[in-house]
């Protein structure tokens, strides 16, 4: 079976594939004053006797399926998600290793912002629910990471309330992102291994999501507008729980 292929665009997200993992890029387009950039990448493909081009714009933006090309295509295969075994959750605890769990966010670009915020404060391991609902690291989610997703692991947990439950059982902190009713504080006390989950756009997060973690936290606002961004408070919360946790 011919594994599946996706297109990631934009230079930063182009550059961060080919030096995560140079053999997945199939074919490389770009325009001209882009290809002046990449000459490394150009040569490696060489090498291998793989296709790069120079091409119009017009041709970019019908490769990649979006006018947001950013001068630069690769065809890449597409990474295959897997379910975290008991041996990566207890390697996990003891590295005290920040873990970013994301139940049902629907939204492509809502993952690629994620991914890029977590790249940045340091997160290397993502978990993405099943199911048809939630968003997968596709073209629209590389391209709003800007490289965020090749700084990641990304798993796929079936069943998140039992995933969650090992977590706790191997020692993780695990705190739910509530748009009402948690807790306004997020310490965690030094050495605690932390993990993030973050509930869908519209819905949030399933019931007994929350309840099988440990707590939960509620970003306190003005009032004149009932929540943030799920990305947006990704972010507020990984420097909060999960950046200050890994440097500690």
């Amino acid at each position: 079976m011919k594994a599946k292929e996706i297109t990631i665009c934009g230079l930063a997200a182009v550059r961060a594939r080919f030096q995560a993992d140079a053999a997945s890029i199939k074919r490389l387009y770009f325009d001209y004053p882009t290809g002046r950039k990449i000459g490394v990448m150009c040569k490696a493909l060489a090498a291998a006797k793989k296709i790069y081009r120079c091409v119009e714009s017009a041709e970019l933006e019908k490769i990649g399926g979006t006018v947001h090309h950013g001068g630069i295509v690769a065809v890449v295969t597409a990474i295959e998600l897997r379910r975290p075994g008991s041996a990566d959750i207890r390697a996990w605890a003891e590295k005290r290793t920040p873990i970013l769990v994301l139940d049902r966010v629907g939204n492509a670009h809502n993952l690629g912002a994620l991914a890029r915020s977590a790249g940045f404060f340091g997160v290397t391991q993502l978990v993405i629910a099943g199911g048809a609902a939630a968003a997968r690291p596709n073209d629209a989610a590389y391209r709003v990471a800007e490289g965020g997703l090749e700084q990641l692991t990304v798993w796929q947990g079936e069943d998140l309330t039992a995933f969650i439950g090992e977590l706790r059982s191997a020692g993780h902190v695990v705190i739910a992102a509530a748009t009402r009713g948690g807790r306004p504080e997020t310490a965690v006390k030094p050495g605690e291994p932390v993990a993030l989950v973050l509930g869908n756009e519209e819905h949030g997060l399933d019931p007994a999501v929350t309840a099988a973690c440990t707590r939960a936290v509620t970003i306190p606002g003005g009032g004149a507008v009932e929540s943030l961004n799920v990305s947006v408070a990704g972010a507020v919360l990984m420097w909060e729980l999960l950046g200050r946790s890994a440097k500690r």
